[in-house]
């Protein structure tokens, strides 16, 4: 093996990593958004209803979601194994504040469906999957 390829990565690594810490720093914008009442007035109206009936454990999902995915973002850039745990935590919060969401009764159009439930969860999920294959590798 020559000098130079060693602890080389592939180029879609970096570009999977930022792509992630993009999408998680979005989320953390949101999530700031979210606490002001004149921001909040521009969305959807299905979206408020989410966001002002969401109990504390959904909040704290949500949290655990953005946050924990932002940081994952970045130790998986810097080859952490630790990114994983961040991932699956972040995971965990999806999950919670996707229960929350489909629990309140709203009927959901399909771009809704996709876009505030199913994006989130299969972005998670891939990171969880990425982020324990990479540190393998």
């Amino acid at each position: 093996m020559k000098k130079e390829n060693v602890g080389a990565v592939h180029w879609r690594f970096r570009v999977i990593g930022v792509i992630a810490l993009i999408w998680h720093v979005l989320g953390v914008i949101n999530f700031f958004v979210q606490m002001d009442p004149d921001m909040l007035a521009a969305y959807r109206e299905s979206e408020r209803a989410i966001i002002e009936n969401r109990p504390a454990w959904a909040a704290a999902g949500f949290a655990i979601a953005v946050f924990g995915g932002t940081i994952g973002s970045i130790l998986l850039l810097l080859r952490k194994h630790a990114a994983y745990y961040l991932f699956s935590a972040s995971l965990f919060g999806v999950i919670v504040t996707m229960v929350h969401t489909l629990s309140i009764g709203i009927d959901f159009g399909i771009g809704e469906l996709l876009g505030i439930i199913l994006m989130p969860l299969v972005v998670a999920v891939f990171l969880t999957w990425y982020s324990k294959r990479a540190v393998m590798c």
